[in-house]
This record gives structure tokens, sequence and C-alpha cells, in this order.
């Protein structure tokens, strides 16, 4: 268990990173990965060796958080939700680094807007490098299911900022 520990410390960025992506809320993601951990830890000795360790927890969180949502159906905890583009301009003045903002503004956009089962596989396959089967398996969906979800995910992405 205190290897496992010892993992989760350095998985915590990333945990964070899927759970914001889930929750659009740093407040509500940071509950959840802390859940997460927690059951992580109490349920170590259900996590193979030798398997990914990030796949499992992501499955974990993830979980966690479809228990979230059903419980709180109703509660308009939706309304937390950071407005990302405000943290992104800021007051300099350099020509390549505001269209790059604008540019990175507007791809934060589309991806927000994104239906959350494409978000999820999107971040699951392109930010934290998993492998289709393990994005599946974290997701519970057949791989099919993932490289279809990453593929309307990548045309409304590029559709979306193709537009702005």
């Amino acid at each position: 268990m205190a290897a496992i520990g010892h993992e989760l410390v350095a998985l915590l960025p990333r945990l964070r990173r899927f759970a914001l992506t889930l929750t659009r809320s740093p407040t509500l993601a940071d509950d959840m990965v802390q859940i997460a951990c927690e059951k992580a830890l109490l349920n170590a000795e259900s996590w193979t060796a030798g398997t990914r360790l990030d796949a499992w927890v992501f499955r974990i969180l993830r979980n966690s958080w479809i228990d979230h949502l059903r419980h709180h159906k109703g509660d308009g905890m939706m309304d937390d939700v950071h407005n990302y583009e405000d943290r992104l301009m800021d007051q300099d003045s350099g020509e390549s680094q505001i269209v790059s903002k604008l540019t990175l503004a507007d791809v934060q956009r589309a991806i927000a807007e994104l239906p959350a089962e494409q978000r999820e596989v999107l971040v699951l396959v392109c930010v934290e490098d998993l492998a289709y089967r393990e994005a599946a398996e974290v997701l519970g969906v057949p791989i099919g299911t993932v490289m279809s979800r990453l593929a309307r995910a990548r045309k409304r992405i590029v559709e979306a900022t193709d537009a702005a």
C-alpha cells in the first residue's frame, strides 16, 4: 500500500487535470481526486501489480464522478463552471503571443463544448497518453467506441477552430 501511495502522489497532477475535465470546477475536481485517492488506497489489494496504476485510478475517479452526478442529480451543481478564457488573456502586447492565446482559447472553448464522453476520451488519449485499450477500460466501453468518440471529438475541434 505504501508503494501505491507514493505513485498516487506522482499521479496527482494528472488526476486533477482529468477531474477538471469531468467536473469543470477546480473545487469539485479537488474533492473528486481526494475521493478517488481514498478509494484507491482502501482497495489497493484489488489493483493488479504490473498493470497501469494510472488507468486503474482514472477508472476509480470517473466512476466516483458518475456516482457523484447520480447522487446530486438536479442540484444545479454545475453552476461553478470556470471561464478559462479569462485566465488566458493577460496584458502582453506581442502579436504572436496574442494570436497563440486566442488560438488556445478557441481550442479550449471547443473542447469545453464537446459532449462529456468525447471530452473524456480526448483527455485520456491525447493528454494522459493512455492507449485506446486502456481508455476503453477506464470508460468501460469497447475500443471501437473510444476510437469513434475520439474521431468525432477531433472533427468537432477542427470545425470549431476553423470557423473561429
